[in-house]
Formats: structure tokens, sequence, C-alpha cells
């Protein structure tokens, strides 16, 4: 049985707009949840979620709500703000990009970068970075990272390399179980048809970027941006100049970082180094 709905606050709300619009849309095609939930595969408790503003609309729900209502992109446009409202301002503009890049490259000196996060290693992250935060709050922060992970299950994804130095490897974040499933996650990945891994060793020495992430998107037109970020600021650069030099540092350390083969088998080694002694967060 659901519960009675609070009031939303569409105008002050991304999340709240997304749930009466939902609902508005649902009544004027009179479908009850229940149909609607065989209609576009997700649960009705879900979907009652997102009309209350109690949960987020996990992709790739909006995406099915427009093919059902016959919406065009009206639901995917709302998701964008929604991720918009709990992702740090200086972060916008890139994801903005990042949805429309054809070729995505990052270095990662001591995290693993979010598109590449388990749900668990997430969780632990954003606990850490604000204790205050309640359970809700994590879980919505934790949903949109989530939800830019869709980028890699597209049809025509964009091509994705990656570049960590060890220590994102052996940066123990959430305990040894978290770690192992985080490890395990990259392997399918470290060299396929749209993505590459490769790490920097730590025997590699000092390098340019070791102190923060860069982000390197290409958009259709063949334009790159640059989005570099440290631990409580980042900044988004086009300029040729500053492009040119990030590019050419990037490159310098896919030069330093071992062949995808190796890095594979250094992931390996340290998920060893992890025991299995606890189920992970969820």
């Amino acid at each position: 049985m659901t519960q009675p709905a609070r009031d939303l606050e569409p105008a002050s709300s991304a999340r709240d707009l997304y749930g009466v619009e939902l609902r508005r849309q649902r009544r004027l095609a009179d479908l009850s949840l229940d149909r609607l939930s065989d209609i576009v595969n997700y649960s009705k408790t879900h979907l009652h979620g997102v009309e209350t503003g109690e949960r987020l609309p996990l992709p790739p729900i909006s995406e099915k709500l427009d093919a059902a209502f016959g919406t065009g992109a009206l639901f995917q446009g709302l998701w964008g703000a929604v991720k918009r409202e709990y992702t740090p301002r200086r972060f916008d503009h890139c994801l903005e990009l990042e949805a429309r890049a054809v070729r995505i490259q990052e270095f990662g000196a001591s995290l693993v970068p979010g598109l590449l996060q388990t749900k668990a290693y997430m969780r632990e992250l954003f606990t850490e970075a604000e204790p205050g935060r309640s359970p809700r709050e994590i879980d919505s922060l934790v949903a949109v990272r989530l939800g830019r992970q869709e980028v890699l299950r597209r049809t025509c994804p964009p091509g994705l390399w990656w570049v960590l130095g060890e220590a994102t490897l052996r940066q123990a974040v959430g305990g040894p179980t978290v770690m192992r499933e985080q490890l395990a996650s990259l392997l399918p990945l470290v060299y396929t048809r749209h993505t590459t891994i490769q790490v920097v060793p730590f025997a590699a020495g000092a390098c340019t970027l070791m102190n923060g992430t860069l982000i390197l998107l290409t958009l259709p037109d063949h334009s790159t941006t640059v989005y570099l970020e440290g631990p409580r600021n980042g900044e988004i650069f086009d300029d040729h100049e500053t492009v040119r030099q990030r590019v050419r540092e990037y490159d310098l350390m896919k030069a330093r970082a071992l062949p995808p083969q190796e890095s594979a088998k250094l992931i390996e080694a340290t998920m060893e180094t992890y025991e299995s002694c606890e189920s992970p967060r969820t």
C-alpha cells in the first residue's frame, strides 16, 4: 500500500518538478501506476517514489517515460536538471559535455573515476566527504553518479580511455571487500572495442598530473574541452593552448603507464591484497 503523496515544490526543486510532470502525464494518459509499471518495466514502488519526490528517476526510466507518453525528450531534459541539482556547480558544464562527447579520456591520481565506480565505492566517498549527510541524501548522490554510467551502455558509446595512478588501486576506500569488488569491476573494461584502462605504477616516479584529476572531452565537431579538478576546486578550459598542453600531458601519462594487459595483471595482483572478510555495503 502506497503512502499519501507529500506536497511537492516544483518551483524550487527539479526532483519535485519531475514528480509533478510524471503524475500529470500519467493521468493525461489515463494510466494507473500498475499499468505504467508494466509499460516501462519499473516497479510500481519506484514509480510512486518518483512521483512523490522520494526517489530519483534512475536511468533509463526517462527515455522509457518519453516513449510511453510520446513526450519527445521532456523527461530526459528534466533528468538533466535533477542531476545538476545533486552535482557541484563546478562540474555542471563537464557533465553536459560528457553526455555529448564522442571520446572521453581521464586521468585519476588516487581515486577511481566516477564512470568506473561501484555503488559501494561511491557511497563510501560521499559518506566520508560530508558525514552529516542523511542516508536519503547519500542515496540521491549515488543514484546521480550511477546515472552517468549509462554512457557505458549506449548502443554506440564514446571511446573511453582511463589512466589510473597505482594509488587508485592501493587507497583502501571502504575496506577490503569494497575494494575487491571495485577492482574486479575494472577488469572487463581494461581493453575492449570502446574502453581502455592503463595503470601508471609507482615506479614511474613523479608526474605532472599526480595531484588531481584531468578529463579530456572531445565532441562530434572534434573540439576538445579540458576539465581539471583538485580537492576543492575544478575548472573548465577550451582555449587552444591549454587544451594542447593538457592533451600532451595526458599522452605522456599514457606513455608512462603499463600496457592494458600488464595493467590488468597489476589490478589482479592488487585484488589479492584485499582479503574478502565482510559483505560489501549497498
